[in-house]
């Protein structure tokens, strides 16, 4: 199956052009292997960087002197454990997994242990590697760190375009742009028959009501007006929270969540007559996202969960609804359906039950946001401490029934 285009700004073009083209003037053998170059762009780090002027290292903890607000955002950012996370590891582990799922989550040839220079045969799952002798193992742990976004060609990249920073600093707004974003946060490819990454919120984005009007960086980097390093003066500058699906990676770290959902529930009256049906509704609306909701990971997925109790706490009626795709992954890797609600789209649930019994009953709705189901979580041998979901709503409706 042929590969889906996944662009990729992580790299400035020119020196991607350049690479690619060095890497493409032969067909070289190995041997008896034939070595093909890299000519996808997800395919290729983010060119070796040096430090620049000014600094002693790239490591976030070092741009934290200064830009401490900054710094402390980050740190509570899922971007922070874009490596480290249970999950991704899990997942590099096994066998399926290629070399470039690297490249989203460590983009720097800096942070990356191993250099690919090509593939024997084409072969994703045969690359040529070699040492890479400036690696940098405690910027590798970073993940996503300062240095993704802000460094190329060796100097910082800054949508101001400061004079007196004790560092070299380049303005180019247009690259820190939400095509920044989007070069990761779009990739979507069928890799094998068994193996999909498909990660489609610039697509979303694009063909939703927002481009022109909102892009990523105006909900998940909201603008604040501070000081970005001390001395600098008050201006305009964005939160480095990447605030999200709130889904910490660890449970000792709470990210901030952005909820894209709009929750409109009935209202129950305080007595009900025995025999009367009790009838609840629940609105929920993609009222404040410019993509799906859910949008990602294709595992990921919200629970809404109805649960009518007696007074004792013993369980009457219950009945639980799914928004999230759900996949087939083998023997091939495939989508059975999706009802991500699209921008601005909203959904009714229904919960009605003939009350039988007199007395005071509860009913309880509660709608959590989910990381991916339990037997995943098993599947990859998550840990205890990695959290699956969180409650985004809960509320308990008391009642008599006379």
């Amino acid at each position: 199956m042929a590969l889906k285009n996944i662009k990729s700004n992580f790299a400035l073009l020119s020196v991607l052009v350049s690479w690619v083209f060095l890497l493409s003037l032969t067909r070289c053998k190995n041997g008896n292997e034939n070595i093909s170059p890299l000519t996808n762009s997800w395919e290729i780090a983010v060119p070796h960087q040096e430090t620049p002027k000014g600094l002693s290292s790239m490591n976030a903890k070092e741009c934290g002197v200064c830009h401490k607000q900054h710094y402390d955002e980050w740190k509570l950012s899922t971007h922070a454990h874009a490596w480290t996370d249970m999950q991704f590891q899990s997942e590099l582990k096994k066998e399926s997994s290629p070399f470039m799922c690297i490249n989203c989550h460590i983009p720097l040839q800096n942070q990356q242990e191993f250099i690919v220079v090509g593939l024997i045969d084409g072969d994703i799952y045969k690359p040529v590697k070699k040492k890479n002798p400036k690696f940098n193992k405690s910027l590798q742990q970073e993940g996503i760190t300062c240095v993704s976004c802000h460094m190329r060609n060796n100097a910082i990249i800054g949508t101001t375009g400061t004079t007196n920073a004790p560092h070299k600093t380049i303005k180019d707004s247009k690259f820190l742009s939400e095509q920044l974003c989007i070069s990761c946060h779009n990739a979507s490819a069928v890799i094998t028959p068994t193996l999909a990454c498909t990660f489609e919120t610039g697509d979303e984005w694009k063909a939703g009501p927002y481009p022109g009007k909102k892009n990523c960086i105006s909900c998940h980097m909201e603008s604040t007006m501070r000081e970005n390093a001390p001395g600098f003066g008050i201006k305009k500058s964005h939160s480095h929270y990447f605030a999200g699906s709130g889904i910490p990676k660890i449970d000792s770290v709470q990210t901030k969540m952005l909820n894209g959902l709009g929750i409109y529930p009935s209202i129950l009256k305080s007595s009900y007559s025995k025999n009367d049906s009790l009838f609840f509704t629940l609105k929920v609306k993609n009222e404040f996202a410019g993509h799906k909701v859910p949008t990602g990971d294709p595992e990921r997925f919200f629970k809404i969960l109805f649960e009518l109790k007696n007074k004792t706490g013993d369980l009457i009626a219950i009945k639980t609804e799914r928004i999230g795709e759900q996949w087939e992954w083998y023997p091939e890797a495939k989508k059975i359906s999706d009802n991500n609600l699209y921008p601005n789209e909203e959904r009714v649930f229904n919960f009605s039950h003939l009350l039988k019994e007199e007395g005071q009953l509860i009913l309880t709705v509660t709608i959590t946001k989910h990381r991916l189901n339990q037997a995943a979580a098993n599947y990859n041998k998550l840990e205890e401490n990695y959290p699956l979901f969180i409650s985004i709503f809960n509320k308990a409706y008391i009642f008599d029934v006379k």
